[in-house]
């Protein structure tokens, strides 16, 4: 089996887009199947309910079998290979985006997370080897959030991803470890109460959720363009409704 792991594309996290601001040039994002039965021990009731990267799955044979691929590769290795696998997908990214003179930004799962400890592990050791990235990810693997964050990776922007089913989970997180939240939740008041309760600030709303930012422009991709969970800047609110 080959051990070549595939990047994907992403309009809304490219770092590079083309020049009528319709498309990504870079793959600069990596997924594996969403769900409990494959990468997402952490997933809850509301998250699997409106997965839309699930959907996509669903909807796109191609998507699925790139997300199929990564997810076998990965787990017929050892920790060490695991690693060695996803560095040298960075590492062609970065030499994309080099002959592109693109900014390294890298999100770690569209789709998909933390599978396993050893899975983590070697996404650590891979933020740390390529320093000169800025890399951005969401979980809701416990185990894996702690052992991210006590890693201390200036490098690498995280994020829990809670909901009204982990809420408990999220509260002890961001007690313990001062850990950002990425808060789902049916509208925006409804989670922006959510996180003001939990720590006493309501948290910024996705603009390209909320509609203040498109998907993609000639200006760049949405998640580019704001920033603020590529560099970890303040909690987050996703609505669902869009509302």
């Amino acid at each position: 089996m080959s051990t070549t792991l595939k990047r994907s594309k992403d309009r809304k996290v490219t770092n590079a887009v083309n020049p009528k601001g319709t498309a990504a040039f870079i793959a600069n994002t990596f997924g594996l199947p969403s769900g409990k039965n494959y990468s997402c021990p952490g997933a809850t009731e509301v998250c699997e309910l409106i997965c839309y990267a699930g959907k996509l799955e669903i909807i796109y044979k191609g998507v699925r079998d790139v997300l199929t691929h990564n997810f076998d590769t990965l787990q017929s290795l050892d920790q060490a290979g695991m690693a060695e696998a996803l560095s040298g997908m960075v590492a062609d990214f970065k030499a994309d985006s080099v002959k592109r003179g693109a900014d390294l930004l890298f999100r770690i799962h569209w789709d998909g997370d933390f599978f396993s400890d050893d899975y983590a592990s070697a996404w650590v050791a891979v933020v740390r080897e390529h320093s000169d990235v800025q890399f951005w990810v969401y979980t809701r693997v416990v185990s894996a959030a702690v052992m991210i964050h006590k890693a201390a990776l200036p490098n690498l922007s995280l994020y829990f991803s809670a909901d009204s089913a982990n809420a408990p989970i999220a509260a002890m997180l961001k007690k313990t470890y001062g850990m950002n939240l990425a808060w789902l939740a049916e509208n925006f008041q409804t989670g922006q109460a959510a996180l003001k309760e939990l720590t006493g600030k309501p948290g910024a709303k996705c603009p390209e959720n909320a509609g203040r930012l498109p998907l993609i422009s000639a200006e760049g991709s949405a998640c580019v363009r704001c920033g603020l969970c590529v560099f970890g800047k303040a909690d987050v609110v996703f609505s669902r409704s869009k509302k």
